[in-house]
């Protein structure tokens, strides 16, 4: 029993790791460095906007060099509006809190972020592009929300949905795989999902189990959108290497450009992960995972039905001008055979009934977020806004990078 869970174990632990350490420790491994396929890939002229790759980045610029996205909306809204209750994820610039609103009693998912470490990566862009994403998600339910957004002079706030049903991860940890009727459910309500953010010609680019929530009855949430890439046409493309290892797409991995087709091979990998219990070509040496992403053929064992099989041929094929969905995008998704049982009006009115029901008995039932979260401590800084002295020095450091981030809806817009 030992040798058939390692790779597993050796699995969740990798895919912790932020792709910045992966390339990091890939760069350093003397055999993954000696690999044609690695070499190739880590010895390619970044793209210009690959900020990800870049091996040796100069000294961030001071902010006042930043491009100005225009004034702040919501200037009124302050971190002492909320109790911080519980850490519930982390990330590589901040944290995420379950917080209660004080004037309104309601919980949410405040998204804390820190100035300095955005700016020392150079990752301004990317909390933009994450916002601005979250701005155009109101009217789809299976995208997480934003009620609004703030600054202090050293942090970034995003005020979103709290969701309590745990990561897709979470429970595919637990559970190990999925029945091939749950999968499906979660598959198309995910597939529904991208295909809202394609009709806004946005490509997600990070989909995985961990950007993937339940909410507290059981409905699929996508959430996180820091690597999203907004402006892509239907036929448009893009050649920013990014993402996690092992959804990684071969074209991305080659650094040809791309398109939203890479959208839909990350749902082939996470649906082969739900029926199977790791990600297609997954190995634990690195340098092997990516050779067999570009190279090996997808091997699919007989315990799954045809048309499961049929799809993840599509959703897989290395060759993006051949994969499913690259003529019709979601169009050619929704019909495939596999979804046949799916009425799709039905699954976005949330009438079909989810196949597992969290059973949460209200906002403070933590039992499906990591303990790895709730049993850290909220720290103190995250209410307190600085002195009025350190808010005017600190503008000047680092409040212009993010002029615009916030931002408040409409009143009508909570009714």
């Amino acid at each position: 029993m030992k040798d058939k869970t390692s790779p597993l174990t050796s699995f969740m632990k990798q895919r912790k790791m932020g792709l910045n350490d992966f390339i990091q420790k890939l760069s350093t491994n003397s055999y993954a460095c000696k690999h044609p396929e690695v070499q190739s890939i880590l010895n390619l002229t970044p793209p210009q906007d690959a900020e990800l790759m870049n091996s040796n980045p100069s000294p961030p610029p001071s902010p006042s060099q930043q491009i100005n996205l225009g004034p702040s909306s919501n200037p009124t809204a302050k971190p002492s509006d909320f109790d911080f209750l519980k850490v519930i994820g982390k990330g590589s610039f901040g944290k995420v809190l379950l917080a209660r609103h004080r004037s309104d009693e309601k919980f949410y998912a405040v998204k804390v972020l820190q100035k300095k470490a955005i700016l020392k990566k150079k990752e301004e862009k990317h909390i933009m592009s994450e916002r601005n994403v979250l701005l155009k998600n109101v009217k789809h339910p299976f995208l997480v929300g934003l009620h609004y957004s703030f600054q202090t002079a050293d942090k970034l706030y995003f005020v979103l949905d709290y969701i309590n049903g745990g990561e897709l991860f979470y429970h595919l940890q637990r559970e190990r795989c999925f029945l091939e009727p749950r999968a499906r459910f979660y598959a198309a309500e995910i597939a529904s999902a991208l295909g809202y953010l394609h009709s806004l010609n946005i490509v997600y680019r990070d989909l995985k189990p961990e950007n993937i929530l339940l909410d507290s009855q059981g409905h699929i949430i996508l959430t996180d959108f820091g690597l999203c890439k907004e402006n892509i046409e239907p036929n448009g493309t893009t050649s920013t290497f990014c993402g996690t290892p092992e959804y990684l797409a071969p074209e991305v991995l080659h650094k040809q450009p791309y398109d939203r087709t890479v959208d839909w091979w990350c749902l082939g990998a996470v649906l082969y992960e739900m029926l199977y219990g790791l990600p297609p070509f997954y190995s634990r040496n690195t340098a092997e995972m990516y050779d067999n992403i570009l190279n090996k053929p997808l091997q699919l064992k007989p315990n799954i039905s045809n048309a499961a099989r049929h799809l993840l041929e599509g959703l897989l094929q290395k060759d993006r001008t051949k994969r499913l969905g690259f003529t019709d995008d979601f169009t050619e998704i929704k019909n495939h055979m596999f979804f046949s049982p799916i009425n799709w009006d039905d699954l976005n009115a949330k009438k079909l009934t989810p196949p597992f029901n969290p059973n949460v008995t209200g906002p403070n039932d933590l039992r499906h977020f990591d303990p790895e979260f709730t049993d850290e401590p909220v720290p103190n800084s995250i209410g307190c806004s600085p002195d009025s002295a350190l808010v005017t020095a600190s503008i000047t450091e680092a409040g212009e990078a993010f002029l615009g981030f916030s931002y408040a809806p409409a009143m009508d817009s909570y009714l």
